[in-house]
């Protein structure tokens, strides 16, 4: 049994491959130079390059020939059973790929089961459903045992985050200038979060200490005093992170949680800064 993922999970390496998690790199072109996420460039490279580049980078998703590699990958470590998990489908066209790369993987690989998943989140809600699939794969468990565990994950895992600056997301044409210009005078920093497959604003804080106060009071009061599983990210603000961990630790019963940078395909589109947590009940998976 394995389970396959996307970049994007923002799962670390180290980790990642603990659980025999096998990782589908997405893509970037960063001044015209072809790169995988997570393989070619790491985050903190990444973020450098980002400061002094003119141009923003481009990223794309994985190809349907990378998830059949993936598959192969897993096939030839013994895996009869292959759960396949996306960002998604609103947000890109991984989940399509995937689609695209199970279909042909089934000539190459006869025995093998796969099943392509729309996990309806990203980030380290991705990376959330991804490690319970993967725990659940490690008992022995049929492949639908293991995609029931990951649904039960994905209904309730939730990504909240706090963004730093408008700046990539404008400069990447996804909002007008005014409103660039808007929060920037008013040192708007949005919390958002990621709903089904959609990235809603959830409130305009002033100041980025405001917004970080906030986001522990709205992950405090979601958690309803339930134990949690969670990752906090970071885009280039590994000191912000552990502050920001302590303070989750204080305001939430905690079962487990780690901190990893954003992958870089993440950082193309919102720039350094970025902080947020993602989160679930740890009974549920």
């Amino acid at each position: 049994m394995a389970v396959v993922v996307d970049s994007t999970a923002s799962l670390p390496a180290g980790l990642a491959s603990q659980h025999r998690i096998v990782v589908v790199p997405m893509r970037l072109s960063f001044d015209g130079e072809p790169l995988r996420d997570g393989v070619d460039i790491q985050p903190d490279e990444f973020y450098r390059r980002l400061a002094s580049s003119n141009t923003l980078p481009k990223t794309a998703s994985p190809s349907p020939g990378d998830f059949v590699a993936a598959f192969e990958a897993a096939a030839s470590r013994g895996a009869r059973a292959i759960l396949c998990l996306t960002l998604a489908k609103e947000l890109s066209s991984t989940y399509e790929a995937a689609r695209l790369g199970e279909s042909q993987a089934r000539e190459r690989l006869p025995s093998v089961a796969i099943e392509v998943v729309d996990t309806r989140t990203a980030g380290g809600a991705e990376g959330l459903v991804a490690l319970a699939a993967a725990r659940a794969a490690a008992r022995a468990s049929t492949l639908g045992d293991v995609a029931s565990v990951a649904a039960r994950v994905i209904a309730q895992a939730q990504f909240i985050g706090v963004l730093d600056t408008l700046y990539y997301i404008w400069k990447g044409g996804r909002i007008p200038r005014a409103a660039l210009w808007a929060t920037s005078i008013l040192q708007i920093k949005p919390i958002l979060e990621i709903r089904d497959g959609k990235v809603p604003i959830v409130e305009r804080p002033r100041t980025r200490k405001r917004a970080l106060e906030r986001l522990v009071t709205i992950v405090a009061e979601r958690s309803v005093g339930k134990p949690l599983r969670m990752i906090v990210l970071h885009g280039n603000a590994p000191q912000e992170a552990d502050v920001l961990l302590a303070r989750l630790r204080g305001a939430v019963r905690c079962e487990e949680a780690f901190i990893a940078p954003f992958t870089p395909v993440i950082g193309a589109h919102t720039g350094p800064g970025l902080l947020g947590v993602a989160f679930h009940p740890a009974e549920a998976g």
